[in-house]
C-alpha cells in the first residue's frame, strides 16, 4: 500500500512539469502561404522539438498589428509560443532561453529576413544582428535597445 501511494504521489509531483514541458514546445508560426523561407522556419522548430502549427495568411499586417509589433520590429511571420511572440527568424536558442527564463516582457525580434538566420539561405553563416532591419530583441538586450525596450516591456 505504501508503495502505491509513493507512486501515486510521484506521478501527482511529475505532471505538472510535463504538461508546462508540452505547453512551452507548442508554436504557432503565422506566415503568408507562398512564403519558402517561413515553411523552412516551421521545419527547423519542428526539428528543434517545437510542437510548430503553421497559419497561412494573407493577413499578416493585422496579426502583427494585433499583437502590437511595431514596423521597426516586423519580421517575415509572427511566432506565438509559451505566451510571447516571437518575431521574425529568431534561433531556438533564444526562445529557450526566453521561455526557461520567462521574463516580464511580450516577446522576441529579429525583424527583416537576415541572410543565415534559421530558414533563410547564407550558406550556414549565422545572423549578425546590425542596424534597424535586423535587431535581435533578445531578454539579454532588451533593456539596453530602446526600440526592444519600447515594445517588449510593459508599461510601468
Amino acid at each position: 500500500m505504501r508503495c502505491i501511494t509513493a507512486l501515486i504521489l510521484a506521478i501527482s509531483l511529475l505532471t505538472p512539469f510535463c504538461a508546462e514541458a508540452d505547453e512551452i514546445a507548442r508554436a504557432t508560426v503565422y506566415k503568408d502561404p507562398d512564403c519558402g523561407c517561413c515553411k523552412a522556419y516551421v521545419a527547423y522548430l519542428q526539428a528543434n522539438g517545437f510542437v510548430a502549427t503553421p497559419v497561412d495568411t494573407s493577413e499578416l499586417p493585422l496579426i502583427k498589428k494585433r499583437h502590437g509589433i511595431p514596423e521597426a520590429l516586423e519580421g517575415c511571420h509572427t511566432t506565438i509560443v509559451g505566451g510571447y511572440t516571437v518575431e521574425g527568424h529568431v534561433p531556438v536558442s533564444a526562445i529557450r532561453r526566453l521561455l526557461a527564463e520567462k521574463p516580464a516582457i511580450r516577446g522576441i525580434s529579429l525583424p527583416g529576413m537576415p541572410e543565415g538566420s534559421p530558414g533563410m539561405s547564407g550558406g550556414g553563416r549565422s545572423a549578425r544582428p546590425e542596424g534597424r532591419r535586423s535587431r535581435l530583441c533578445t531578454p539579454g538586450r532588451i533593456l539596453a535597445d530602446p526600440v526592444c525596450r519600447r515594445y517588449f516591456c510593459p508599461p510601468e
